[in-house]
């Protein structure tokens, strides 16, 4: 009867890991379509299509630009829908150039 009641358990926890995975993977779903509702509301088409090229190109750096677009929409500062080239100017100031390191032997 040991070995029955430690199979149970293992399944039940498995179970209960699977069921938590699930439920974070709904939750970061439901956060992605929040996202693209908020970037369909604050960007044209064109900046759009910038935003996922750059999405395709830099994972890492479109994420860091949609994070902050949203934040300066919930504190107030965008108000307007953005254009192709507003969107071009925000992404200068939101992202510093990377600097050009050159080594030079003596």
């Amino acid at each position: 009867m040991g070995d029955a009641e430690e199979i149970k358990r293992r399944m039940l926890a498995q179970m209960q890991n699977q069921m938590v995975e699930e439920q974070q993977q709904a939750q970061q779903e439901a956060v992605e379509a929040q996202k693209k509702a908020i970037m369909r509301q604050l960007l044209d088409s064109e900046a759009r299509a910038r935003l996922e090229r750059i999405k395709m190109a830099k994972p890492e750096k479109a994420a860091y630009i949609e994070n902050q677009l949203i934040m300066l929409y919930q504190m107030g500062k965008i108000r307007e829908r953005i254009t192709d080239e507003a969107f071009k100017e925000l992404i200068k100031r939101l992202v510093p150039e990377k600097r050009d390191i050159r080594i030079r032997r003596i």
